[in-house]
């Protein structure tokens, strides 16, 4: 891999009037200033929709977009919504999501656009092409025939025609805006790195479609679920609540559900991040009971196995990342040695262990994407000024003693070994802990943060041009 790096912003964090980031002019604008600063990636979040949390990571489906990301502007533009209901649309407060904006009148405008859209055989013929898609369509129609409530309480076996075809609609719709900002991307030399999550939601059109390749009762409910034993995140553990995949019985078809979304993700994406690559090893099983993660086991993985089924995704001229970050132990790392892929380093975690730490720019190798925090970070600002004295001597000391500690940090990153180094849009801007994406174990205000248009306009990509250059990254 050559050397490079890239920026990390969520489709939702994007600038735009409408309660949210789309696939509308300032994605294209965002583009544009990647490629100013001497940028060569935009990492993004998952795409799904989103679930009661405004959470990305449990999705009603692996195979189904995000209906927010569609840009109204582009919907007036081919005649779809009225200039009173694009209007009606707008959302004033710019700096944060406001989903329960959103939520009100969002879906009932695409509803609209679907019942006006006339090219019906394009979005057939794309629901023949994307059977996984059309599942995913099928699945949220029959979820509003049956009032919302989880497939596991349906009563209500065949959906409503004219809610399915305005699902087929949103899912055309999605996929068509994603292609044009993709090709945009492709021409300005930016690849972009998607995240397939690694669990999915119990109540999603995966499980639904395919409950056998999970551990659930006879009611199809989990025995056990997922989640993490107590870290640097949260002392109880997380409790993620997924259910858990019966390895051996996916094992036997080759692990066809696993190459079904890796293979949608890679056609969306020019590389995807894995999540939570270390339960490939062993995951942390937990009762489905448990009212803390804390009662979970360590369970071995499919490990080599599924890495093997993975390898004809290899001639795609993709490029796969293993989040490896957590409690990593011997067998984890040996199985990333084993895929080749790169890992994971995050600065922040390096202060406060020891001089051997893997996230400290010195020990760095080559093969892997350093970052100076993720979305599950506080911002590199917030870190600096959110640490203890002990910590803050401890950076200080590392650095020299320097005027300006936040862009030491920044450029020991981009000086390294690290093929590759991501940088949040935060940190390029220098902004503190109330830009924060997601606190993990804190269900409630998180995956809100947006970035205003002068904000963005703002960001000094000369300076991140002179470093790219300097650092050999272009």
């Amino acid at each position: 891999m050559k050397r490079q790096s890239g920026v990390l912003l969520p489709v939702f964090s994007l600038p735009g009037p409408y309660g949210c980031g789309t696939f509308g002019k300032n994605a294209f604008h965002f583009i544009d200033r990647l490629k100013e600063g001497g940028f060569s990636i935009w990492q993004v979040l998952p795409f799904g929709i989103v679930d009661e949390h405004y959470s990305p990571y449990m999705s009603f489906s692996s195979f189904a977009g995000n209906p927010y990301f569609i840009d109204p502007d582009i919907l007036f533009e081919q005649g779809l919504i009225t200039e009173e209901e694009l209007i009606d649309q707008e959302v004033v407060y710019p700096y944060l999501c406001r989903y329960e904006e959103i939520d009100s009148k969002r879906m009932n405008l695409l509803k609209k656009a679907a019942s006006r859209f006339s090219d019906v055989t394009a979005v057939q013929n794309f629901m023949k092409e994307n059977p996984l898609v059309a599942g995913s369509c099928r699945f949220l129609a029959l979820k509003e025939k049956n009032c919302g409530k989880r497939w596991q309480e349906w009563t209500e076996s065949e959906p409503d025609g004219e809610t399915l075809f305005a699902w087929q609609f949103i899912e055309y719709e999605f996929h068509r805006e994603w292609k044009r900002v993709r090709d945009y991307a492709a021409e300005c030399g930016i690849k972009i790195l998607g995240d397939l999550p690694f669990y999915v939601s119990q109540d999603s059109y995966d499980v639904w479609s395919s409950p056998d390749q999970f551990l659930l009762d006879e009611r199809n409910n989990p025995t056990h679920v997922a989640g993490v034993p107590p870290d640097y995140f949260a002392e109880n553990g997380q409790l993620w609540g997924n259910p858990i995949y019966d390895w051996d019985k996916m094992e036997k078809d080759g692990y066809k559900w696993w190459k079904d979304r890796m293979n949608y993700v890679l056609t969306m994406f020019d590389g995807i991040r894995v999540d939570h690559f270390r339960a490939f090893s062993a995951f942390w099983k937990i009762p489905a009971d448990s009212p803390t993660a804390k009662t979970g086991k360590w369970v071995e993985g499919p490990g080599r196995k599924i890495i093997d089924a993975f390898r004809e995704f290899e001639s795609r001229n993709k490029f796969i990342l293993a989040e490896d970050l957590g409690i990593i132990d011997d067998s984890t790392r040996e199985l990333l040695e084993y895929s080749g892929y790169p890992g994971m380093a995050v600065i922040q975690f390096g202060f406060g262990d020891s001089p051997k730490s893997p996230h400290l720019p010195h020990n760095y190798k080559k093969n892997l994407i350093a970052y100076t925090g993720t979305h599950d970070n506080n911002t590199l600002l917030g870190f600096l000024q959110n640490s203890n004295d002990g910590i803050r001597n401890e950076i200080a000391d590392y650095y020299g003693y320097p005027s300006n500690v936040h862009e030491a940090v920044i450029r020991s990153v981009m000086m390294s070994s690290a093929d590759t180094v991501i940088l949040p849009l935060q940190d390029i801007l220098g902004f503190g802990a109330d830009t924060r994406i997601n606190t993990p174990g804190v269900p409630d205000g998180n995956w809100r943060y947006r970035v205003t248009a002068d904000q963005l306009n703002s960001a000094d990509m000369r300076k991140f041009r002179h470093f790219n250059t300097i650092y050999g990254r272009i």
